[in-house]
């Protein structure tokens, strides 16, 4: 009877993916497989865990950031079709390795946990319809509450005028972008005071490559009295993916919360 049912249901799948490939044109961004967005088969070769992922070098100050794995092969495909091309369909498997990067950098962090989401250039998400970093950030915080944490997802950085698209920058100049590119309003600030004064603050992003975007949204939060525990993306980029997931770096940390008085 199990036999059947799993043969049935293998079989089930792949009439759905038929009709999807009939209807919608769709096909898997792993493999070109036609039927659903991300095939069983290349689902099922997505990281399990999340380790740190060391830039290389290291922008200087930088709490650990962790990563469910490469930037390449199916997750690099998965975080383009999610952004670029606004397959939807992604958020949720995206999200998914975005909380097992989140809940590692968390395993020995007890308490409240708010997941900050850095911030998308205004027009690109006017261009898009859609902030895809935020969206991952939400679903990886209800994937955590679903697993028992006490977690908010909150906007607490925007970005400043004059920041150019990153893509083709390497570390100097990304880092030259970003400088002092990032802010964090009073009254958001004010609010996380409010409800959640001892909650570990993550900063999320759904690929660390350089660094230098996790460092900023870092600055600009301990600029305001807060403290960020970790950082958490999607995946890293390959050169920064060193054998057991440290660039040379061996630093550990676990911070907490402490909204400044000034919230100006």
């Amino acid at each position: 009877m199990r036999s059947g049912a799993d043969s049935g249901g293998i079989d089930g799948v792949r009439l759905l993916d038929a009709l999807a490939d009939l209807l919608l044109g769709g096909r898997c961004v792993g493999c070109a497989r036609p039927g659903r967005v991300l095939c069983g088969r290349c689902e099922a070769l997505l990281p399990a865990g999340a380790r740190p992922a060391w830039p290389s070098p290291v922008p200087p100050g930088l709490v650990t950031p962790w990563a469910a794995g490469p930037y390449d092969g199916v997750v690099r495909a998965m975080v383009v079709g999610h952004k670029e091309r606004r397959l939807l369909a992604l958020r949720d498997p995206l999200a998914l390795l975005l909380a097992r990067s989140a809940a590692a950098a968390l395993a020995p962090v007890r308490g409240p946990v708010v997941l900050v989401p850095v911030p998308s250039r205004p027009a690109s998400v006017r261009a898009r319809g859609y902030d895809p970093t935020y969206a991952l950030t939400a679903g990886a915080a209800a994937r955590l509450a679903a697993a028992g944490r006490d977690v908010a997802v909150r906007r607490l950085l925007r970005t400043r005028p004059g920041v150019v698209d990153q893509a083709g920058l390497g570390a100097e100049a990304r880092a030259a972008n970003l400088a002092g590119s990032m802010h964090c309003p009073s009254a958001a600030l004010r609010r996380l005071g409010e409800r959640w004064p001892r909650a570990s603050l993550v900063v999320c992003d759904d690929v660390l490559t350089t660094g230098a975007t996790a460092r900023e949204a870092q600055r600009a939060l301990e600029s305001v009295g807060l403290q960020v525990t970790a950082v958490a993306a999607v995946a890293a980029t390959r050169r920064r993916w060193a054998p057991g997931g440290l660039a040379g770096h061996s630093e550990s940390s676990v911070r907490r919360v402490s909204p400044s008085q000034n919230t100006h």
